[in-house]
């Protein structure tokens, strides 16, 4: 057993690697710009330059040697004049999609103030006479150029005698170590325990998922527990009673449960129960009595689906040969339905239960947020309403390598539930 659990977390480690990279992929490779998502529109670029710097975000994305800066953004000047509008003595050229400056002029095109200590890179194409930031630019002819320069280096551009033309500038900061990159950065960050900064609520986001999973766990355990115990009962009965009264009244509740949306029992137990009859608090996280009707509310719902698989799996062994020859042996009915056939069908009840864990974890996004509890579904909601994307990510990944360890538990469940399954 134990050295099958050892070669099987051994097994583990490309899927859990393979699920940090997934991860990397759906947040830093998909957005078009998660500061832009996060912080909103109305925001600075030294805002946005600070969200990237605190997330890893300035780096190139895998490997590489440049990174691009917000304090100037690539210009294309067949676009547009772009920032370079805002200065009288540039001029700019639609038709040759250059700007001029004229001499003897000067201007600094970065947005806010560089890092000092840090190295940077203009890659320049132009022609004329001029300096940037104090190194000196001559061709009579269009010629591409790279000028490195430190943070408090920043002097600009400044036009000689002729006047200098511009027709590409690009500013890249430049990166000493080729694996200080964005991939690295959030794997070091995993490394260390570290699942980033929640804009919105202005806490690390690890503290914001030790806060949340004990409202949560509070919530998702009672329904859970008391949803199996209660369906797997009710399925032996239906199997009990099958082609009875009985069984076709569960039967036709679990569909009649199955068709109504989750939403109805919510906006229902909560304005005929909560707020006409007073029976349970409408809102709030104060007591376990806040938690009744919340809980109620989670197993009723599921009941429908469950009942309907179980049953299908208590009928499906009820038909066996094993069933037959207890029968035949005088075994009681009640005997061979909680002894044998509960014993035997345990294989798909643990392959549905332990699917159900990682979601114990998560929380229910909808009762949480309608009923003003402070887990973590409540705390995905909020967090994807407000495009806080560090916290979104951390849920993601949790909750995939929670998955991930939800399978080796099935399998180790199988041979503790079953001897004829061997672990090898």
């Amino acid at each position: 057993m134990l050295k099958y659990i050892f070669r099987r977390i051994l097994q583990m480690i490309p899927t859990v690697i393979g699920v940090v990279l997934v991860t990397f992929a759906l947040f830093n490779i998909v957005p078009n710009d998660l500061a832009a998502i996060a912080l909103g529109k109305n925001v600075t670029l030294e805002m946005l330059e600070n969200f990237d710097e605190q997330r890893g975000l300035n780096k190139p994305l895998f490997f590489g040697a440049r990174a691009k800066m917000r304090a100037y953004e690539e210009q294309d000047f067949s676009e547009g004049a772009g920032r370079w509008r805002n200065w009288s003595n540039a001029v700019y050229s639609a038709e040759a999609a250059t700007v001029t400056i004229q001499p003897g002029t000067e201007i600094n095109p970065l947005a806010f103030a560089l890092k000092d200590g840090t190295e940077y890179e203009w890659k320049i194409k132009y022609r004329g006479e001029g300096t940037l930031v104090g190194q000196s630019l001559s061709s009579k002819d269009w010629k591409t150029a790279k000028v490195r320069f430190h943070g408090l280096e920043n002097e600009g551009f400044k036009a000689g005698l002729q006047p200098l033309e511009i027709q590409r500038l690009e500013l890249n900061r430049v990166v000493r170590n080729p694996f200080d990159s964005q991939l690295f950065f959030y794997v070091g960050q995993l490394a260390r325990g570290e699942l980033g900064f929640s804009e919105h609520f202005k806490q690390p986001v690890s503290k914001l998922l030790l806060d949340g999973v004990p409202p949560s766990l509070s919530l998702m355990i009672p329904i859970f527990v008391v949803g199996l115990v209660v369906s797997i009962s009710l399925s032996l009965i239906c199997a009990f009673f099958r082609n009875q009264f009985l069984d076709r009244f569960l039967v036709v509740t679990a569909v009649a449960l199955m068709s109504i949306n989750y939403l109805v029992f919510i906006i229902v137990g909560q304005y005929f129960l909560a707020y006409k009859q007073g029976i349970f608090p409408v809102w709030g996280y104060e007591s376990a009595r806040y938690l009744l009707l919340p809980a109620i509310i989670g197993i009723v719902s599921g009941l429908g689906s469950n009942i309907r698989f179980y049953r299908t799996i208590m009928l499906d062994e009820m038909y066996k040969d094993y069933v037959r020859t207890a029968f035949a042996k005088g075994v009681s009915k009640p005997r061979v339905l909680f002894v044998h056939v509960l014993k035997n069908a345990m294989i798909p009840i643990i392959t549905n239960v332990v699917i159900a864990i990682p979601f114990l974890y998560t929380g229910s996004l909808l009762l949480e947020k309608f009923f003003g509890i402070p887990g973590l579904g409540y705390l995905g909601v909020t967090a994807v309403l407000s495009s806080d994307i560090d916290v979104v990510r951390a849920l993601v990944l949790i909750g995939a390598l929670m998955f991930v360890v939800a399978n080796l538990l099935t399998d180790i469940c199988y041979a503790a539930a079953d001897p004829r399954v061997k672990l090898k």
